[in-house]
């Protein structure tokens, strides 16, 4: 009976990450020249990185992106599987009509 006690309740293990070391002036530094060289134009300008989240999923699957190509969209989806159900609740009735009774 010692091994389930509402008493005693254990608390999970945090995560702790302490970083090896880190110079926040080293990094300032590295920046500030990083953008002095973009304004004398020896670096070459990076954009800015934006994801473009919204989409990329559905590219990767090609069911997905047959689906988009065809113009359905979930609520078409949701009423193709009510009438695949219904057709199975059907059969299964005239299954059990036709055999059992």
């Amino acid at each position: 009976m010692a091994l389930f006690s509402f008493y005693n309740v254990r608390k999970p293990r945090q995560f702790e990450h302490k970083p090896i070391y880190w110079d926040p002036h080293k990094e300032a530094m590295e920046e500030r020249v990083r953008k002095v060289k973009r304004e004398m134009g020896l670096e070459e300008t990076e954009e800015e990185y934006k994801p473009q989240i919204k989409g990329t999923f559905i590219e990767g699957t090609s069911h997905l992106k047959r689906s988009r190509e065809k113009g359905e969209n979930s609520r078409s989806r949701e009423y193709k599987n009510v009438k695949l159900l219904v057709a199975l609740a059907v059969l299964v009735l005239l299954f059990w009509y036709l055999f059992w009774k």
